[in-house]
């Protein structure tokens, strides 16, 4: 016990001393999503602005914040988001909190049709990309889905 508690105060003086430099994150007004139902094996690329409702299936996903690391630091994009599943005009939470770009694992939303992860943050809304090369969609927050 005395040994991994030296090892973990040694690794923390080294770190110090060498100046573990934490990235800085700047905040963008738009989130770009990819999304996939697993059972049709379809992808769709959405952006969305912050603070608004995006429907995908029987998902509500609301980004929060979506935040990029300036371009002369390593690459990342992190989003802030609420997601809900809507079943029978019953609201459930099913994911709340960080995603990031680079490890979607780390924090993933689990679900058994769906999947939702961050691809980018911008500052304008754009048509993504999807899989097929063809150009995504901005969801429209108010149009019911046609999942």
């Amino acid at each position: 016990m005395r040994s991994a508690l030296s090892l973990c105060l040694v690794v923390l003086g080294w770190l110090a001393a060498h100046g573990a430099a934490a990235q800085t994150y700047e905040p963008y007004p738009y989130v770009v999503l990819g999304g996939m139902d697993k059972v049709t094996a379809r992808f769709t690329s959405f952006t969305v602005p912050v603070g608004s409702v995006a429907q995908f299936g029987t998902l509500e996903v609301t980004p929060r914040s979506c935040q990029k690391t300036p371009p002369e630091e390593t690459p990342e994009s992190t989003a802030f988001l609420e997601i809900d599943e809507v079943k029978d005009e019953e609201r459930r939470r099913i994911f709340n909190g960080w995603m990031f770009a680079s490890s979607p694992g780390v924090s993933a939303l689990e679900h058994p049709v769906y999947d939702v992860w961050v691809m980018d943050c911008t500052l304008t809304a754009y048509d993504a990309v999807s899989e097929d090369g063809e150009g995504g969609s901005e969801v429209d927050p108010d149009a019911e889905s046609s999942e």
